[in-house]
C-alpha cells in the first residue's frame, strides 16, 4: 500500500502523519484518530453526515482523499468546544431539533460555518447552508427554528 506524508491542522492541533494515499478524510478521522462525531452516512457525498469545515468551507469528508488535506485547516464537531456544548448546540437541543441525531454533527458543522460568516442569516441563507445535509426525522423546521433562537439569544446578550 502506497503511503504519503501529510501535515495539517485539525481542531487547532498540528498533525503530521503517514497515511495510505487511498483513504478518505472520513476514514482517517474515524479509524485512525477515533473521532467518531463525524458520521458515515452514504459515502457518496449526498447526505452531509460527514460534513467538516476545511479552510472556511463545508466539505463532505467522505469525498476528500487524505493527500488533499495537506496544508489545510480542518475543524470537526469535536473541535467546536473543548469544555461544553456551543450556544448553537444548546439551542438545537432546547428546540428538540433532532430525533435520531444521525444528521446532527453534519448539520451543526454547516450551520456553524454559516454563522461564522453571517451573524444574522435570513431564512434563505439558513436553508441554503443546510441544503447538503439530509435529515429524515424532523423535516428541518425545528432545525431552522433553533438557528433563529440562537440568533435571538446572541442579540439579547449583546443588548445586556
Amino acid at each position: 500500500m502506497k503511503k504519503i506524508k501529510v501535515n495539517f491542522i485539525l481542531n487547532d492541533t498540528e498533525i503530521t502523519d503517514e497515511v495510505p494515499v487511498n483513504i478518505t478524510l472520513l476514514e482517517y478521522l474515524r479509524e485512525y484518530l477515533n473521532l467518531t462525531g463525524t458520521k458515515e452516512g452514504c459515502s457518496k457525498g449526498e447526505c452531509g453526515a460527514c460534513t467538516v469545515i476545511i479552510d472556511g468551507n463545508t466539505i463532505n469528508s467522505c469525498l476528500m482523499l487524505m493527500p488533499e488535506v495537506n496544508g489545510k485547516k480542518i475543524q470537526t464537531i469535536e473541535g467546536l468546544s473543548k469544555d461544553d456544548l456551543t450556544t448553537l448546540q444548546k439551542s438545537l437541543i432546547e428546540e428538540g431539533a433532532f430525533q435520531c441525531g444521525f444528521c446532527a454533527s453534519g448539520m451543526i458543522m454547516s450551520l456553524t460555518n454559516l454563522l461564522s460568516k453571517i451573524k444574522n442569516p435570513d431564512l434563505i441563507e439558513i436553508r441554503e447552508s443546510i441544503s447538503g445535509n439530509l435529515c429524515r426525522c424532523t423535516g428541518y423546521k425545528k432545525i431552522i427554528d433553533s438557528v433563529k433562537n440562537y440568533i435571538n439569544i446572541l442579540s439579547e446578550n449583546k443588548m445586556k
